[in-house]
């Protein structure tokens, strides 16, 4: 059996949202299928799931943070921009998709982002209120 993720860079952002606990599960699956998987966590994620579960699954430092307090490189969203061959946001939030509709950059997740040259994937997760309501509704087709 072929694995389309051998030895690609991924990128998981996992944003604030009740789902974020099913992002682990991701993590470990891609990782199967040979990936090289790094995980960018917003703030609120991390009233979620801890860092450490995705630092023990993927076996690399997570990243939170603009600005590194840990001495490695202040610039690790833009690092980690051009080395990364496909990026999945899971769970992606309302807030998220809002931000990267409108070119909003507050945080390492979003900037990170906007900075990627590479696909995509959006994972939408939110009360389906909120899921149809318009705005999402039209920050998501501005995003396609």
């Amino acid at each position: 059996m072929e694995h389309r993720l051998k030895g690609k860079n991924i990128v998981l952002g996992v944003c604030g949202g009740i789902a974020a606990y099913k992002s682990a599960e991701l993590v470990r699956l891609m990782i199967k299928q040979g990936a090289s998987v790094r995980v960018m966590m917003t703030r609120n994620a991390h009233n979620f799931v801890g860092r450490v579960t995705f630092e023990a699954l993927s076996g690399k430092p997570v990243c939170s943070d603009l600005f590194a307090a840990d001495g490695e490189s202040a610039m690790k969203h833009i690092d980690w921009a051009g080395t990364a061959e496909g990026v999945v946001i899971a769970p992606a939030t309302a807030n998220m998709i809002g931000k990267l509709a409108n070119g909003i950059a507050d945080d390492a997740l979003s900037t990170f982002v906007l900075a990627v040259t590479t696909p995509v994937l959006l994972c939408p997760s939110m009360n389906v209120n909120m899921y149809k309501s318009e705005s999402v509704r039209r920050n998501l087709k501005t995003l396609k």
